[in-house]
């Protein structure tokens, strides 16, 4: 595997700061829309995993973009991250735990459910 390519999982604090500092990146919510209005990360872009593969030409104008995706506990978004990497976005992480851990960690504000 090449060093270009970083590991599958990235924890909550890397994408805490990459979302106030990188122009290249987007985080994707993976969740479904009712999950999405319970509760959400700010500049997140909803994308549900039901729809990913609907998806890929909206996802193609994210090829330039470092991807990280999300959800609940980081169960959906692993698989999502795999298959996006499986589909031409080679540096597609999960964010681990998903917005449960981005609750507990980064912002307590963000309600559990």
């Amino acid at each position: 595997m090449s060093s270009d390519i970083p590991p599958i999982e990235v924890d909550v604090y890397s994408v805490s700061q990459w979302l106030g500092s990188r122009s290249d990146f987007v985080l994707v919510d993976c969740r479904e829309k009712t999950e999405y209005e319970t509760c959400n990360i700010a500049g997140a872009l909803l994308i549900p995993m039901s729809l990913i593969q609907s998806k890929l030409d909206e996802l193609a104008k994210l090829t330039n973009k470092h991807i990280v995706v999300h959800c609940h506990h980081g169960g959906r978004s692993l698989r999502v991250a795999n298959w996006l990497r499986q589909n031409g976005f080679p540096t597609a992480q999960s964010m681990a735990g998903g917005i449960e851990v981005w609750s507990d960690e980064i912002d307590p504000s963000v309600p559990k459910y």
